[in-house]
């Protein structure tokens, strides 16, 4: 189109220059009115909306609107905003910044048309989520962020060099569906994957996010595995090898939040699982399961974020993380376990929640063609989350055995931003229709009918009895679950330091033996030029004169011959 297109993204990410310079209420105009704005310009941008740019040989499109982009791109804001409200009285400016910055790029990723525009926002995005886990300020976060921006780098080098490869073998950029074919693709699909969180590369997440900050943790959980989904949504639908690894995430969440004792390491192997949902239903790949997907995706941004941020307000009020130090807590917090339980039945597809509404396309879709395995192993999968997020989470943290504990409530913006997610989530539950509207596809689907309302109350309860039966078992202890970051934490670095010393070794051994020949060298031109040696004799001129005639002699024969 060649009439004036607005970047939506560029707004936060412009605009987060001024966090610096702005103070008190203005600071909080900006970190609310930045996200509105760009919400604006979101839905401002017509359907068609597309602003092209010519590039060496290609053609780049930096802006396109789509169906999938604006759904996403929505939900980010409201994200930003939420977030923003949340944080301003306590995070750092340098966090709030690179949260602007990490919102803002995860936003112009929605509306990227070409690879290339789309690698620049990701590599910007990167760049804002590990800045706002080093905002800790804390030894713990900085290393953690460290590993996890190498992980990204990784993820980002393996990206564009797909990208230059498609680019090669297609003579185009544009970011659309592909097919994993070839080696480019392939590439480009890894490096999706390897944002989204999947193995075996998943334990990055529950590495580095629970050691941000309070509200560091809630902006990280929104943007990162999420944009992964769009692009795995736009770019690879129906790849059926999505399938297995997105039904390999949902198990290795559920197992390892059960393990952990951790609250916020608990909710960080929630979102593995959770984006394993999506992941799997791209690969089933029809409207339905993409449309669940994208579904998911918005609701579970906002309840993930919900149950962070009543974790986060726990930390904060308490200074504890883990649940055999927390307990009772119900009793001087009750808006914060309020809210928290309300994320906890969202995230558990609890009815009249948004993850009722939104989860159910999805195994839906796997029963309409006829996947029996992968619909058990979905259904299954929905009472290990109601096991782990829906009833662990608030159980040890708010109900189990009182800790003695009695913080107060969180400052007021912490629960505002809590009660409006809290709204969200039910609001959504009760009118899935504003929600399905928005979807890429049109929706031709009831959530309420007898059946599904039936046998999600029989998981719900089922697992519930699980929990209380098992409660001995659940209860957890002051262990370290081992997970693949072992390997470059631990084990790699092992194999760095054995090398280390073995070839340090090895060095100072070649170094003894050269050492040595040059001490023999000395020692045999001693024994010959020193005091006493043969060449340093006092001769007589006599013989020296013979000796000298006998060479002449000797060379003028050799001219002769």
């Amino acid at each position: 189109m060649s009439e004036f297109v607005i970047f939506p993204g560029l707004i936060m990410v412009l605009g987060a220059i001024l966090i610096p310079v702005l103070g008190g209420s203005l600071r909080l105009l900006a970190l609310l009115g930045l996200p509105a704005l760009t919400l604006a310009a979101v839905w401002a941008l017509p359907a068609d909306a597309s602003l092209q740019v010519a590039f060496l040989d290609y053609t780049l499109e930096p802006v396109r609107s789509s169906a999938e982009g604006r759904l996403f791109a929505t939900v980010f804001a409201i994200m930003a905003f939420v977030g923003g409200l949340y944080a301003h009285r306590q995070a750092s400016t340098a966090e709030l910044t690179a949260a602007l910055v990490y919102a803002g790029s995860a936003i112009g990723v929605t509306f990227a048309g070409d690879l290339l525009t789309l690698f620049v926002f990701w590599e910007i995005m990167a760049l804002g989520s590990t800045a706002v886990i080093w905002s800790a300020g804390t030894q713990a976060a900085y290393r953690a962020g460290l590993r996890y921006l190498l992980v990204h780098l990784l993820g980002g080098v393996i990206l564009m060099i797909g990208i230059v490869a498609y680019g090669v073998d297609t003579g185009s950029l544009e970011f659309t569906s592909m097919q994993a074919d070839s080696i480019g693709t392939w590439l480009i699909l890894i490096g999706f994957l390897v944002n989204a969180g999947a193995p075996p590369l998943s334990a990055w997440i529950a590495d580095a996010y629970p050691e941000a900050s309070p509200s560091g943790t809630v902006f990280l959980s929104a943007f990162t595995t999420k944009t992964a989904v769009f692009a795995l949504l736009v770019g690879f639908p129906g790849t059926e090898i999505l399938i297995p690894v997105g039904l390999y995430m949902v198990f290795y969440g559920i197992i390892y939040a059960l393990l952990e004792n951790d609250m916020r390491r608990i909710l960080a192997y929630s979102i593995v699982n959770q984006v394993g949902f999506m992941v799997a239903a791209i690969g089933i790949g029809t409207e339905m399961a993409l449309n669940g997907a994208a579904a998911h995706a918005f609701a579970h941004i906002i309840y993930k974020a919900l149950l962070l941020m009543s974790a986060g307000s726990v930390l904060l009020m308490t200074g504890r993380r883990k649940c055999t130090d927390l307990g009772g807590l119900f009793r001087s917090m009750p808006v914060t376990a309020i809210n928290g339980i309300v994320g906890a039945l969202a995230i558990s597809a609890f009815p009249f929640t948004s993850g009722f509404v939104t989860k159910s396309l999805e195994t839906q879709a796997a029963a309409n063609e006829g996947m029996l395995i992968v619909w058990l192993l979905l259904l299954a999968a929905s009472a290990g989350v109601f096991l782990h997020a829906g009833i662990k989470f608030p159980w040890f943290v708010f109900f189990q055995k009182d800790s003695g504990l009695r913080p107060s409530e969180p400052p007021v913006n912490l629960r505002y931003a809590m009660w409006l997610f809290s709204i969200l989530c039910i609001a959504i539950g009760l009118f899935p229709n504003t929600l399905y509207a928005i979807l890429p596809y049109p929706v031709d689907y009831q959530p309420y009918t007898v059946d599904h309302l039936v046998t999600q109350f029989q998981v719900l309860l089922f697992a519930g009895f699980a929990f209380f039966v098992m409660l001995k078992q659940m209860r957890r202890t002051l262990t370290i679950s081992l997970d693949f970051d072992w390997f470059y934490r631990k084990f790699f670095k092992e194999i760095g330091r054995e090398f280390t010393i073995r070839s340090s070794a090895a060095r100072e051994a070649r170094e003894q033996q050269a050492l040595a020949w040059v001490n023999r060298f000395i020692d045999r031109l001693y024994r010959h030029h020193g005091p006493q040696g043969i060449l340093a004799r006092a001769w007589p001129t006599g013989s020296m004169v013979l000796w000298v005639a006998a060479l002449l002699g000797f060379l003028l024969l050799l001219d002769y011959l």
